[in-house]
């Protein structure tokens, strides 16, 4: 029978410096159940916007709101399959992906909340399905970014949950 593994919090070394202030978002606790908690507290935040919101940007060149949610779902696929490859012993150097060029190729614009919100949610099941059942040892696995960035599986569901978490102050602060 296959066991959830134990995430502790990573430290410094686990990950990029840049993603620190993601990790000061996290709280200490179970961070799959944070996660999974995580997809009802966005959902509550933008799904009873006004459709006409998601285009709402607040200062030029700054992202619209759907961009936002788009980039936060293709990060975190990003992330996950970073996180995969590391786990399954893959060393080669990972790409980076340039944000902004996504962004700006990505038809976020043209859905609605409730698929993005959809789209959204079924990318965080799937990532919970990934870290429920990696094997203990796979978490202190070490990879790279080919800028290099360093990162561990363990530190993985942390960034992703403090991205989210970093891009819905955004949005509390500045789009609603």
């Amino acid at each position: 029978m296959t066991t959830t593994p134990e995430y502790k919090r990573p430290d410094p070394s686990e990950y990029a410096p840049y993603q620190k202030a993601y990790l000061d978002l996290v709280p200490e606790e179970d961070i799959l159940q944070c996660l999974e908690r995580q997809r009802a507290e966005t959902a509550a935040l933008i799904e009873n916007l006004p459709e006409s919101r998601g285009d709402y940007s607040y200062a030029p060149g700054k992202w619209k709101l759907k961009e936002i949610l788009g980039h936060i779902a293709d990060a975190e696929r990003v992330l996950g399959y970073r996180a995969l490859r590391v786990a399954r012993g893959d060393t080669m150097p990972l790409a980076a992906f340039d944000q902004d060029f996504w962004v700006h190729h990505s038809p976020c614009t043209q859905r609605s909340f409730r698929s993005l919100l959809d789209e959204m949610s079924a990318v965080r099941q799937a990532t919970l399905s990934l870290f429920r059942f990696f094997e203990p040892a796979a978490l202190l696995r070490r990879g790279s970014t080919d800028a290099g960035n360093p990162f561990t599986v363990r530190a993985v569901p942390y960034i992703i949950l403090g991205h989210e978490r970093h891009h819905l102050h955004i949005i509390r602060e500045r789009y609603l």
